[in-house]
């Protein structure tokens, strides 16, 4: 397999880079582009994919890897 990178964007989603499997939580597998991003601020109308909705609600983000 493939090496899969994920990036947390500040302010924004995180950006998932190779090849990858994502089940949903009935199990199902989930059709996706290559590469895509999550959503993590919880205002995105098409989770768990990123719509661009963090933008408009203000969404900060914390700094990953620091308490």
């Amino acid at each position: 397999m493939a090496e899969v990178k994920i990036t947390a964007n500040a302010n924004g989603p995180y950006l998932v880079q190779g090849d990858v499997r994502l089940v949903g939580m009935d199990e199902e597998e989930l059709e996706h582009p290559a590469p895509f991003a999550l959503c993590r601020c919880g205002h995105s109308a098409n989770k768990p994919f990123c719509d661009g909705a963090h933008s408009e609600a203000g969404f900060v983000s914390e700094r990953v890897g620091e308490p």
